[in-house]
């Protein structure tokens, strides 16, 4: 089981995209978020492209207390 760091999202769009991050290390942009998981500091992450922008997104499992919102 991959343990998965503690991230919450601090700001949304007007449409609901989250756009800054907070990680007990880090505050991010949507991006350096992105860049960060791409290079595997956040191993309970995973990258998907939403309307052709990559978006973070936490991975599958039976908690919904985990879940990036």
């Amino acid at each position: 089981m991959t343990k998965r760091k503690n991230v919450k999202v601090t700001s949304e769009t007007k449409s609901g995209r989250n756009k800054r991050f907070k990680s007990p290390s880090a505050n991010m942009s949507r991006k350096e978020f992105v860049s960060r998981i791409e290079r595997g500091y956040y191993p309970g992450y995973h990258v998907r492209k939403v309307n052709g922008i990559k978006t973070p997104a936490s991975n599958p499992d039976k908690s919904k207390g985990n879940n990036l919102g």
